[in-house]
């Protein structure tokens, strides 16, 4: 395949084979990983210390890591870590070397290259480096599937790979990337290897490491470059307290079983297999379906905290505008309440129940102190205090109303990653419940259809599986009864006496991400000649106006993240078109009629009525 590559490209570029190649070992110098045990044991050494002073305890299911050695034994394996912390691959490796298994070899961003000493202790430790995006650069691409593809089939460790490309600023599952998966599946679809192992690893933080840093970043601060200076600074977090870690090796998942009656590998037969093919139709949708499941499953492993479930009833709280906060017995009752349901719903839940509630409840607050404040007996969040200490002999001029309001934002996003951890416990039922809440009627067949147009507007925010409307339809509808919320018959679904109070929660779930969108919407409809980088900061300043005039109720709409997914979905709706090539390049061509009319179907125009606040 390489040499393939390389006729192409000196044919392309009109260049000698051997410049070409010259080329490609330059790539493969830059990319490879060059494991040293000395390096890796130095790095143990030194990740033990760090992961013994940051947090309190690392809970990793064993018979996981039994599953997985037998796996390594009898296929190549693909580690998919879901990826919320720089944190994650450090713990991997560490993990897999404590308990003797074969160390994995890491897909790694070329930012950590650049760091000195460190990127090359990487490196030595099974990192291997990749650019963000190869563009059309055909010999990068060749040379790099080829090196991954080669690692893979040689099985003597672990291919690891983070399936949502980056880090997750929000603590949500990210629409997985596709290519690396691609790459590693096709040994296996071309008959180069019987099997291959995709093992879903699920890591969740008590409390994230970067969790202030990732709430500046969704508004807009440029993310620090990854150095080793950088890295230096950063001890001060080593007299933190960061809680525990959970981390869960899932069931391997056989490639071969996936692609059982999916695909039709015969297909491949009659191409040499060192020739490279574009995916057909056909390859990529399973590829695509493979890696939804595969999200599913991390997102189903996460082991989730009780102070998750207090940063439901918080933000709850504080977009209710209720400024005494809330008394501590009372977020106790709702904190168990709420760990009932999320029980119901099979969440992974991690409460200690041979302990008081009232003592986990103070247990996680005191964890998370930074983002709450506790006076009189009453919590809420900590928004009074965020506009950072004054140096002394320092003069420091008023605060702006719009410093004041991103001061509080960056609390109320890092709360939001907390609870955004448990939104998938949640999310279907939560769509069906603001489908009865938006359908004209009681009719299944009405509020199916309800739930269908928000589960397609949301399907860039949350891991919502392509083709899976009526299976997530009959789950939602299936938690609901089992819970005693709905009664359901053929032709009516019907709330029942005690079911109002997990209706009212169930929509105030999806109540930010509505109001989310339809301020983007709204944004769309007083533009003309906006272009896609100018979006952002656009949509930023026109949201911040309107917090500041109290016709927004949810602060977290600041995030650029929500944002993204917006226009992402109205892209892919159609509202709004992208334009490619000219001199309009990037220029985004908006349907106003359609934007105006998912702006209603959204729940109206700004401002936003002061909907009912769901009290737990």
């Amino acid at each position: 395949m390489a040499s393939k590559a390389v006729y192409s490209v000196s044919k392309e570029k009109g260049v000698t084979s051997d410049e070409v190649t010259g080329e490609a070992a330059a790539i493969l110098e830059e990319m490879a990983q060059r494991l040293q045990l000395s390096t890796v044991r130095f790095f143990a050494f030194t990740l033990s210390k760090v992961f013994k002073t940051l947090f309190r305890s690392i809970c990793i299911n064993e018979e996981g890591l039994q599953r997985l050695q037998q796996a390594i034994h009898n296929h190549p394996v693909v580690l998919l870590p879901s990826h919320r912390s720089y944190m994650d691959f450090l713990l991997m490796s560490y993990i897999l070397y404590t308990y003797d298994l074969a160390l994995p070899v890491i897909a790694a961003g070329m930012d950590f290259m650049g760091m000195k000493v460190v990127g090359e202790m990487l490196r030595m430790s099974g990192a291997f480096f990749i650019r963000r995006s190869f563009g059309g650069d055909k010999l990068y691409w060749a040379v790099f599937s080829e090196y991954v593809k080669i690692m893979l089939k040689n099985g003597y460790a672990p291919v690891e790979f983070f399936l949502e490309g980056t880090r997750s600023r929000t603590a949500k599952s990210l629409t997985p990337k596709l290519g690396l998966l691609n790459i590693v599946m096709d040994p296996f679809l071309k008959g180069e290897v019987f099997d291959i192992s995709l093992v879903p690893v699920s890591i969740s933080y008590e409390r994230t490491l970067e969790e202030a840093l990732y709430a500046r970043e969704l508004l807009g601060v440029p993310k620090p470059k990854e150095s080793t200076s950088g890295l230096f600074k950063a001890r001060k977090i080593l007299s933190e307290d960061y809680g525990s870690i959970h981390v869960y090796f899932g069931q391997p998942v056989s490639v071969r079983s996936l692609a059982e009656s999916r695909v039709n590998r015969s297909q491949f037969n009659l191409i040499p297999r060192h020739i490279p093919t574009r995916p057909s139709e056909e390859i990529l949708s399973f590829v695509n379906d493979s890696a939804y499941r595969l999200v599913r499953a991390q997102e189903e492993n996460m082991v989730l905290k009780p102070w998750v479930l207090l940063a439901f009833v918080l933000l709850q709280k504080q977009a209710a505008e209720e400024k005494q906060g809330t008394a501590l017995d009372e977020l106790t009752e709702q904190a168990v309440w709420l760990r009932d349901l999320s029980r119901q719903y099979g969440a992974f839940l991690h409460w200690p129940d041979h302990i008081p509630p009232s003592e986990v409840v103070s247990s996680s607050l005191s964890l998370h102190r930074g983002l709450v404040r506790i006076s009189e007996g009453r919590v809420q969040l900590a928004l009074e205090q965020v506009g950072g200490q004054q140096v002394p002999g320092e003069t420091r001029g008023a605060i702006t109303p719009e410093e004041e309001l991103l001061n509080k934002a960056v609390v109320i996003l890092s709360c939001a990653s907390y609870r955004n951890q448990a939104l998938n416990v949640f999310i279907r039922p939560a769509l069906l419940a603001s489908a009865i809440h938006t359908a004209a009627s009681n009719r299944k067949q009405e509020i199916y259809n309800s739930f269908s147009f928000l589960r397609n507007m949301f399907s860039n925010e949350f891991i919502l599986c392509p083709g899976a409307t009526v299976q997530d339809f009959e789950e939602a509808c299936y938690l609901l009864v089992k819970t005693g919320t709905l009664q359901i018959n053929q032709q009516e679904v019907l709330i029942t006496e005690r079911g109002h109070r997990t209706l009212a929660f169930l929509t105030s779930v999806l109540d930010p991400f509505l109001q989310g969108y339809q301020v983007v919407c709204r944004f769309l409809c007083e533009q003309d000649g906006l272009t896609e980088k100018q979006f952002i900061p656009a949509v930023r300043k026109f949201i911040i106006k309107h917090l500041l005039t109290g016709r927004l109720r949810y602060t977290e709409v600041l995030s650029s993240d929500l944002q993204k997914n917006a226009l992402a979905a109205l892209i892919r709706l159609g509202a709004v078109q992208k334009i490619k090539g000219g001199e309009e390049q990037g220029t985004l061509k908006l349907n106003k009629v359609m934007l105006n009319s998912l702006e209603d179907t959204l729940g109206g125009k700004l401002p936003t009525q002061k909907s009912v606040v769901a009290h737990l």
